[in-house]
């Protein structure tokens, strides 16, 4: 079990500080790789256009090849972050920062409990609403409360357990192991995450803003911004938020969940 010494804490300012100057000395590097992720996606949705009228296993296939195109690429990027944070001064080819094959397994696995926690925190609280409909209160009374509960409790779900990927990678965790150390990392961290969260993603709330009350060349302008900056910056910030964390407390064995789910 980890042995907390203390209240693992991070301050936000100086998470977007340092990530801002890792960022600025390595922004080429980052940004390729960031831009890979977005051509792959790109070309993903493309692909699934032109190939509608293709059988649906060829369809799958394909989707399959560009996901783990896209993982591979996104653990990439985490791996060449923590080389730049451990030994910025020795330079690495970004080939040498392509997860083993084993990691990328581990990070479909552990991707794969994700989505199962997501979706069994939702059940959970859309169970918990069957006695106030066997009580007799109306079904679309409690839908209506239900529905904004569970998306709540997705969201912190989806918080709590999204840094499992940095596990697999720095720490070579097992799926699992990974999914337990994310909730336990960031148990007392969810409002400094929160916040982290919304700095990061300003300019896509500023684009979505702009969009909305019609300002295209705004909105155009503000998504470049966010898609050659934004992106970048975040990927370093939420790697060097893990290690923040990370620092804080002695490892003595794997976390259980009951005592990391609040």
């Amino acid at each position: 079990m980890i042995d907390f010494l203390k209240e693992s804490t991070f301050a936000v300012n100086e998470v977007i500080s340092k990530a801002w100057q890792v960022t600025k000395r390595n922004y080429f590097s980052i940004a390729t790789l960031s831009f890979l992720m977005f051509i792959t996606s790109s070309a993903s949705g493309l692909m699934a256009f032109f190939l509608k009228d293709v059988h649906w296993a060829m369809r799958a296939l394909m989707a399959f090849i560009f996901i783990m195109f896209f993982f591979t690429i996104n653990l990439s990027l985490f791996k060449y972050i923590f080389h730049l944070l451990d030994d910025e001064d020795h330079d690495v080819s970004i080939v040498s920062t392509i997860p083993t094959r084993q990691q990328i397994i581990r990070f479909l696995v552990a991707t794969l409990y994700f989505i199962l926690c997501i979706v069994g925190v939702y059940s959970v609280v859309m169970v918990l609403g069957l006695p106030f409909v066997y009580a007799g209160i109306d079904l679309q009374k409690v839908s209506s409360v239900a529905i904004p509960v569970g998306l709540v409790a997705i969201f912190i779900t989806w918080i709590r357990i999204s840094f499992f990927p940095f596990f697999i990678i720095d720490k070579n965790l097992t799926s699992f192991a990974s999914i337990k150390y994310s909730l336990a990392t960031t148990k007392g961290n969810f409002t400094k995450i929160l916040l982290l969260l919304l700095v990061l993603g300003g300019f896509h709330l500023l684009n979505l803003f702009f969009s909305m009350v019609h300002w295209p060349f705004v909105a155009f302008f503000v998504n470049i911004l966010s898609s050659f900056i934004i992106v970048p910056l975040s990927s370093v910030a939420l790697t060097i938020a893990y290690r923040k964390m990370m620092v804080e407390y002695q490892v003595e064995g794997e976390p259980d969940i009951i005592h990391n789910l609040i």
